[in-house]
């Protein structure tokens, strides 16, 4: 797997853009077709305004992008962009003030630039918000923390899961279970002289020598043993997230782990960790879900998703349940393989779905 290839699984292929880019004015009218730019606080933004606008705007949330990728100056347009354009829908979009789990820093940008979009223009009669991939996160918490922004709201292959319980359940346990009946691959993620990378072809590699300890991982991770190299990625952005954090941030030293062979000798043989307090505050911080929302939410998720794999997909739906919010709820049915992997097509479907829910509950 390439670093092209890791961008890709992180759902962050970008689009070129869809029109020329010009300065946003300061103090200016409706404006005029075409595509703008700036920045606001460190953070790059772009707002795509079509031929036909309707006058409505969508705020867009993309997904996690390694520390160190290629940023693009003007902005360039995430690939569903186009999808909502071609409805007649404004699109507002930050680059954030920064890579990796750039969670925090997703939340108050766009939410920086909603309020810059309705300064420089005028509160649009409807606005929503979408985030994919680990743009979902930052939806989910967007929504809980500003619900009367937006008229509704659309997650597509989102991470939806709160920050602790994904480093401890989605990361650290796939880590140190590779670790306990493949050693010699995965680093000590606390170790201060570890590296902040992995590569994906030596996990391929033990995989590939390793088919029965390999296929008892997958299927207890609910995924492949082709798409276990994917913890590369896993190991990159935990290691992002120590740094932001400040330390440790999972504790597992009282977890006793199921489901990996002989759990008596597993148990015996998996990795500890000591949480620094100061490094879990954190990701309780940046963020903790709760499930309370006010306004119409559709989800979906691809059918095989190797990078947020099936064991995370209800979890945000029965917080959702659990906080007595499921009227607001839509769950559409899975499709396709691969992570983010939808059609236009099915995007614009899932989208009209969301605005047929919102005229439903009377918010458009």
């Amino acid at each position: 797997m390439t670093f092209r290839a890791l961008r890709h699984v992180a759902g962050l292929c970008l689009a070129a853009a869809v029109a020329s880019t010009t300065a946003w004015p300061a103090h200016a009218a409706k404006p005029e077709p075409g595509a703008y730019t700036g920045k606001l606080q460190d953070a790059l933004y772009r707002i795509d305004v079509p031929a036909h606008w309707n006058g409505d705007l969508v705020m867009l949330m993309h997904g996690y992008q390694p520390v160190g990728a290629p940023i693009t100056t003007p902005m360039t347009p995430a690939d569903p962009t186009p999808v909502f354009l071609k409805k007649g829908f404004a699109v507002a979009q930050s680059q954030y003030a920064s890579q990796g789990w750039a969670v925090s820093d997703a939340i108050a940008d766009t939410e920086r630039l909603r309020q810059h979009f309705v300064r420089t223009y005028g509160q649009p009669p409807h606005t929503y918000i979408y985030g994919f991939s680990m743009g979902g996160l930052s939806a989910a918490a967007s929504i809980e923390r500003y619900p009367h922004a937006y008229s509704g709201a659309m997650i597509t292959c989102g991470l939806t899961v709160s920050t602790p319980d994904f480093l401890a359940r989605g990361v650290v346990t796939p880590l140190v279970a590779f670790d306990a009946l493949i050693p010699g691959v995965i680093p000590d993620v606390a170790a201060p002289d570890s590296p902040p990378a992995i590569s994906p072809d030596a996990i391929a590699k033990a995989v590939e020598a390793h088919p029965k300890e390999a296929a008892l991982l997958a299927g207890r991770l609910e995924e492949k043993a082709e798409t276990l190299p994917t913890l590369a990625l896993y190991y990159m952005a935990f290691r992002e997230i120590e740094t932001r954090a400040g330390g440790m941030p999972v504790d597992n030293r009282k977890e006793v782990y199921k489901g990996f062979g002989d759990d008596v000798t597993f148990n015996r043989r998996v990795r500890r960790y000591d949480a620094t307090p100061k490094a879990a505050e954190y990701t309780r911080n940046n963020v903790t879900l709760t499930g309370r929302i006010e306004i119409p939410l559709v989800m979906q998720w691809n059918a095989f998703d190797p990078t947020i794999p099936t064991r995370f997909h209800g979890v945000y739906p029965a917080q959702v349940r659990a906080a007595g919010a499921a009227k607001w709820l839509t769950v559409l049915a899975p499709v396709g393989d691969g992570h983010c992997n939808f059609t236009d097509e099915q995007t614009a479907e899932a989208f009209d779905t969301l605005v047929r829910q919102a005229v439903v509950h009377g918010k458009h």
